[in-house]
């Protein structure tokens, strides 16, 4: 059986590891075993971020929501029961985006979802 020589598979490896890792600071993007352990760190943070994400935006659109439900005297979670027992089924993102560019479209779901509360 011939003799396999590996150099070029591991330089290979290497170049793309160290190319993950331009802008960390230090050995973490000069040395192979800091900047791979850079690299796997910083891809796990990377994996986890992108989730944390979601709820960043839900907890965003949560509170202008109920920034523009005070506006019209009541809070988030009257504002959203009411809406709910209206039959009204627009999710979060949706009713932060009216609040912000169609106040007067919020004005109607507010009073929609105070109608129902007093029903």
């Amino acid at each position: 059986m011939s003799r396999v020589k590996r150099g070029v598979t591991s330089h290979r490896r290497h170049k793309k590891i160290l190319a993950r890792t331009q802008g960390h600071r230090g050995q973490r993007h000069r040395l192979i075993r800091r900047a791979n352990e850079s690299m796997l760190h910083a891809l796990r943070y990377n994996y986890i971020d992108r989730r944390d994400k979601k709820g960043e935006f839900r907890k965003l659109w949560i509170m202008r929501i109920n920034a523009a439900a005070r506006m019209h005297g009541m809070t988030y979670s009257t504002f959203i029961n009411g809406l709910k027992k209206a039959g009204v089924e627009l999710d979060r993102k949706a009713l932060a985006d009216i609040a912000v560019t169609r106040p007067d479209a919020f004005t109607q779901l507010a009073e929609q979802a105070k109608g129902s509360l007093a029903a």
